[in-house]
């Protein structure tokens, strides 16, 4: 099978329990190079759920089903190495770090990933180039590089630096969290064109969010509707249209009836 055609991300059957409670209860997902992925659903679906189980966090447990990223076991490894082969998530809720400068925090993570690749560390010269360069991306203040991660960010500048930091590793596979979590319009449609700035045909993205508005600035591929710990409906964009305008009751019906 050509590369063309073959999945990036495979997930199989996955169920995961978040303190002995099933949260997913049998997810199947195939996602290719070069596609984005919308993921939507009520409160308490599943959809951070998801997105913790695969960037590795440990308080959520898979109890059944496979998830292979690139031909191999994602689930066999470990947060670090998930991010050094690729996997990104930018969180709902943008963690701070105190005494960690963020041009300090990237250049690390990118000697990382560098490292694990075998490559030699980057130029400070290319590093400071590549930070002006992408920090154009999601329009972010040069200033807030040189400040503490996060740390007394507004909200739309937290997210905006999520993208940003997105932009700098450069992930195979970016997972947003509902990145358009309480943002105004101006940083809406700043993260949403960064967002899309950023695809090309050898990276995805899966794209979790309750409101059709930031698809307005991020065009998926496919939208999938999570409840109860299933995708229940797949279609395209237009799909989302539908949802902003009559919810989702009239999907959840139909489930519930099968």
């Amino acid at each position: 099978m050509s590369d063309k055609y073959k999945n990036m991300l495979e997930v199989k059957n996955l169920h995961a329990n978040v303190d002995g409670k099933e949260i997913l209860k049998g997810i199947n997902l195939s996602i290719k190079a070069g596609e984005v992925h919308a993921i939507m659903g009520p409160n308490g679906s599943g959809k951070s759920t998801l997105a913790s189980v695969l960037a590795g966090k440990e308080k959520f447990i898979v109890t059944e089903g496979s998830v292979t990223f690139d031909g191999k076991n994602l689930l066999e490894m470990s947060i670090e190495d998930r991010a050094n082969e690729g996997v990104f998530l930018g969180f709902q809720y943008p963690v701070e770090i105190p005494g960690v400068s963020m041009a300090n925090f990237l250049k690390s993570a990118i000697s990382e990933q560098r490292k694990y690749k075998g490559l030699p560390p980057m130029k400070s010269s290319d590093f400071l180039k590549m930070m002006k360069k992408e920090g154009k991306v999601v329009e972010l203040d040069r200033s807030l590089t040189r400040r503490s991660v996060n740390e007394g960010f507004s909200g739309g500048e937290k997210k905006k630096n999520e993208i940003f930091q997105m932009a700098m590793l450069k992930p195979k596979l970016a997972i947003l969290d509902e990145t358009d979590s309480g943002l105004d319009i101006d940083a809406l449609r700043i993260v949403g064109n960064g967002v899309t700035q950023l695809k090309t045909p050898e990276n995805a993205a899966i794209v979790i969010t309750h409101y059709q508005r930031l698809l307005d600035y991020i065009v998926p591929d496919f939208i999938h509707v999570l409840y109860n710990g299933r995708i229940i409906h797949s279609g395209t964009k237009e799909l989302a249209l539908k949802l902003e305008t009559e919810g989702y009751d009239w999907l959840i019906k139909d489930f519930e009836n099968e």
